[in-house]
């Protein structure tokens, strides 16, 4: 039986949590340009999702990739990191480059979490226990992406016990067929899949 989508993102026990919607991976200056110059509707999607879910007094939490210019922490052992390495974009944590973009703000009730390691925004991280102390049991997973982080993301949450959603358009992966189909025969597995338009609905007069 298909789960409630207004109960399941009730704003008391959600949270949306942005994936690496940053200046340096979907900004005109991105490490990974081609993911980029897909990713600008999925921005104003999520900015949209971000100021519905701040008026209905649902978390924001932002999650943030850096690498020190030494490296020093940061994974050598997959090829995604050598590109990045070999990339002129420096993720230095604290430049603008490892910033949220302004289109999502932060805004002043927004959590900011970095990390110099791995492919997801929740394992090893701060991630789950700040979303426990929120009292968060729903996880908004957006942003990029599909093709790895979002995709971990999921299923990290899964793994912890969390209930997943996926705004489709609120995700971004390239190609985009590849996005379409890694949502439709994995993620719809693990997660609600819905859109934008239905959870800013599903919080329309919820506002604290």
């Amino acid at each position: 039986m298909p789960l409630d989508l207004a109960e399941l993102v009730a704003p008391h026990r959600c949270a949306v949590v942005t994936s690496e919607v940053q200046s340096g991976v979907v900004g005109e200056h991105s490490a990974l340009p081609e993911l980029a110059a897909a990713a600008g509707p999925m921005v104003e999607a999520v900015a949209r999702l971000c100021g519905a879910a701040r008026e209905a007094g649902v978390a924001v939490v932002h999650c943030t990739a850096a690498r020190r210019a030494d490296g020093r922490g940061s994974n050598t052992n997959a090829r995604l990191f050598a590109g990045v390495r070999k990339s002129p974009v420096a993720l230095l944590p604290g430049s603008p480059e490892a910033s949220v973009v302004p289109e999502l703000g932060p805004e002043a009730g927004d959590i900011v979490l970095g990390r110099l390691h791995g492919l997801s925004p929740m394992a090893g991280t701060d991630l789950d226990p700040v979303l426990r102390n929120l009292g968060v049991t729903t996880i908004i997973a957006t942003g990029v992406s599909v093709n790895v982080a979002v995709t971990n993301l999921v299923m990290d949450a899964v793994n912890h016990g969390y209930q997943a959603v996926v705004p489709r358009d609120g995700v971004t992966g390239i190609p985009a067929a590849y996005a379409d189909a890694v949502i439709d025969g994995t993620l719809a597995l693990l997660a609600t899949v819905t859109t934008v338009d239905d959870l800013v609905a599903a919080w329309a007069g919820r506002g604290e």
